[in-house]
This record gives structure tokens, sequence and C-alpha cells, in this order.
């Protein structure tokens, strides 16, 4: 693609690599048949390359940001499957990243819009703050037809039941069970602790069931992935180095052999510090360290030898829906489904594995009509296979299934890590209760 940026709006760095990636793109459309919501909606503008356009003549012209390219944009999922599909490697992310970086420095949004940005931001990132949150949306429930749409959403997606905080969440060090092969640091997360503290139980036991020192370490923090998708720059920024100066003291105690992150949604984003902090000269290098040690809990399990001691895992037919922030932001495809074979699982994939399910960080509270859309036709896709259960990676995408599960009357959603705890040796996921399987070793 040609573009026209003066010489005194590429001295700019980001305009500078906004102009690297938009010369790689070539018009070719291959994006349009993979990217949601031109699927969902058939509007170029809503596809990826229809995006690019408006971005370019929005960068190059230096204008106000447009109501236009603001609901375009808005409605881009960041689901990343444009870029899995582009022949020419057109690096969308980053592109669609700065772009908005500057819709939320220099647009007004309606007041009632950023009203609702700024609650997200204020209280998903913090555990404590979330989980009263969650108290006051459950006395809220019966109200959520009758508020507006993005707070009626939030509330419908808000859990019946409030977990008390687990003990593996505060800072400390879990020794290995047996021989250490590993010392690991684990993100514990914001929204994942409150909303299924098992997953965090799950990924301890069994990162240690395998041989690895866990840590976690103090000062630890959000990722930053909600504020960051919203173009909150400086509080995206602010997180980050909240986590590398937490993990940079624990490496100091002793090497890390990985960061670990049992969310895929995080996982991309903290694999991208060393970018979003390239223009720090005090941070590049240590974020880009940072970036290079993190890796999602099914990379850390696929160096190590599965542990299975459940034979009765074979009798159970598994779904495995691969979120986007998995297969597109972190090119992870076969290991996740590869250690749920060798746990003895009998593992399926959708068709349209590849479309999202319409989560997306916040995309499903601040898009619901069309992050509906986007669940609906992927629990049907679900639907259509004979399994017990759907497996995921990551929270989001298991929250939002599991929603969509529950109207259609669908099977339960579970994390991963928490089907590869079971098999090697932990409890049996509660949702799974429903399932009476006979282990084969004792018949």
């Amino acid at each position: 693609m040609q573009t026209n940026f003066t010489l005194a709006q590429l001295a700019d760095p980001d305009i500078d690599a906004a102009n690297g990636i938009l010369r790689k793109c070539v018009h070719c459309g291959f994006c349009t048949a993979t990217c949601p919501t031109y699927v969902t909606l058939g509007d170029e503008l809503d596809s990826p390359r229809g995006r690019i356009y408006l971005i370019k003549d929005m960068l190059e012209g230096g204008a106000p940001v447009s109501d236009k390219v603001v609901k375009h944009v808005d409605r881009c999922l960041s689901c990343l499957s444009c870029m899995t599909t582009c022949p020419a490697s057109v690096d969308y992310m980053h592109l669609v990243d700065l772009t908005r970086v500057r819709i939320a420095k220099t647009y007004k949004r309606p007041f009632g819009d950023q009203l609702m940005r700024n609650v997200l931001a204020l209280v998903l990132p913090y555990p404590n703050r979330f989980r009263i949150a969650l108290v006051g949306a459950w006395f809220a429930k019966p109200f959520a037809k009758i508020l507006p749409k993005a707070l009626g959403s939030m509330l419908k997606l808000a859990p019946t039941k409030i977990s008390s905080p687990s003990a593996i969440d505060r800072p400390q060090t879990i020794s290995a069970e047996n021989t250490k092969v590993k010392r690991v640091a684990l993100l514990t997360g914001c929204a994942q602790q409150v909303l299924d503290p098992v997953i965090n139980e799950a990924t301890v036991r069994l990162l240690t069931r395998h041989g690895c020192e866990v840590v976690v370490a103090d000062g630890m923090g959000c990722c930053g992935a909600l504020v960051h998708h919203m173009g909150r720059e400086d509080e995206a920024h602010m997180q980050a180095k909240n986590n590398i100066i937490a993990w940079e003291k624990v490496s100091d105690s002793g090497s890390l052999d990985a960061i670990v992150i049992n969310a895929s949604g995080c996982g991309t984003t903290v694999k991208d510090y060393g970018y979003m902090l390239r223009n720090e000269p005090d941070w590049a290098d240590r974020a880009a360290a940072i970036s290079a040690l993190t890796k999602d809990v099914t990379e850390v399990m696929s160096d190590l030898e599965l542990i299975r001691t459940r034979a009765e895992t074979s009798e159970l037919r598994i779904a495995y829906h691969s979120a986007c922030s998995m297969q597109h932001g972190q090119n992870l495809k076969t290991q996740p489904k590869a250690l749920l074979q060798a746990a003895g699982f009998e593992v399926f994939e959708p068709a349209e594995g590849h479309l999202c399910c319409g989560s997306a960080g916040t995309y499903n509270i601040l898009q619901p009509e069309l992050a509906t859309k986007l669940r609906d036709r992927k629990v049907a896709n679900l639907n259509k296979l004979d399994v017990h259960a759907v497996a995921t990676g990551n929270i989001g995408c298991q929250m939002q299934i599991s929603s969509g599960m529950a109207e259609a009357g669908g099977v339960p959603v579970v994390h991963t890590v928490a089907l590869l705890d079971w098999a090697s040796g932990g409890p049996k996921p509660a949702s799974l209760d429903y399932i009476k399987v006979i282990d084969v070793t004792k018949v």
C-alpha cells in the first residue's frame, strides 16, 4: 500500500512504525474471509482491510478522529485471525493498538460509553474491587433487561456464585514435588482469580507435580491487557512495569526458567511487553527480557513428560476451543490439543475453529449484540460435536461460551489445565461431576 506521510510525521516513532505496517498491505482481501466481524456484518469497513484504509487516511491527514473510524475500530475484536491468514505478514495487531491509543487520547466519547470504560478500567484489573463489584452485580441482576445494553450485558455475565480468595494467589514459593527440574513464576491474573480461582490452583498442582518450583511474585498484578486494548496506554505501561519489577526481583533470588501464563489473553500481552515499551530507553531491554521468558502453561508442559494416572479419561470426549489469543496471538495450535490427547482424552475441534467466540476481553460488554451473535455461532458449532465437555485455555472464552451453553443446554466448559491436572492425579473438575465414568484400572 502506498503511503504519503511527511518527514515531520515520520519523526514520530509510532507513525514511522505504522507506515512500515501499512506499506506491507497488498489489498489482497484474504483477511476478509476469516474476520469475524466481516463474516457477520458483511461491511468492508468491518474487515481488517477496510479498517486499514480508515486508519491510513486518519493518520496521514492528521485530522481529528472521526465517528466513523471509532465505530469500525471499536467493532474490531483484536482476534488477530487476519494475521494468521495474511500472506504479506501485515502487523495488524500493533496498527490497531496504535489507533486505539490515538482514539483514547483525542476522541470525546459519549458520556455513557466513557463512563462504562472508566468503570471497567478501575474495577476489572483489581481482584478486591472486582469481587466487591460482583456482590453488587448479584443484587442488580434482576434488573439487567431494563438497564443500558452494556451494563445489562455485564450483569448477565456476572457469575451467580462468588468464590473466596484462594491462598494460592498470595506471594509465596511452592516447592516442586520430588526432583526440581524448573523454577517458574506464575501470573495469577486479575479477573481470573476472582471468576475461577480453581484455575490457578490446578496450574500450581500440575506444575509442582511435574517438577516445577512455582513462585508467585510480590507486587505482581494485572498484565495490562484490559486497559491496553482500550487504548489507555499510560495505565497499560504502568501495569506492565509493575510486573517487570516484581519478576525481576524474583529472578534476582534465583534464575527463572519461565514466566507461566494460564490465560492466553494475558500471555499475548506479556509476550508483547518488549514492543509495548520499545520507545522507553530505561525499560525496553528489561521488557524484552521478560517477554522472552514468558510461556503459556501448555508450552511449559510440552517440555515435560505428562504423568497420566487417571485411566478413566480415555472414556471422555472433549471439544477443544482454541482461544484467538492462543492460536493467532501466540501461534500455539498443537500443544494444548496434544497434551489433552496425551492425558487420554479423545479430542475434537469444531467447525470454524478460527472464528472468535465474542469474548475478546471487554468486547462482550462494550459490543454485546455482535458478541452474542459470535457466541451463539460458536456454541452451535460446538454442540454439533458429541462431547462431554469443552476445553479452552482462556478465562474470557470459558465465561463467554459457558453463558451460551447454559442458554442452549450444552455441556460444561472447563480450563485445559484443570483437565490435565485431573488426568495426572488432581481432583476431578466439579463441573464434570455429572459424568459417571468407570476407572478401568479398578475393574
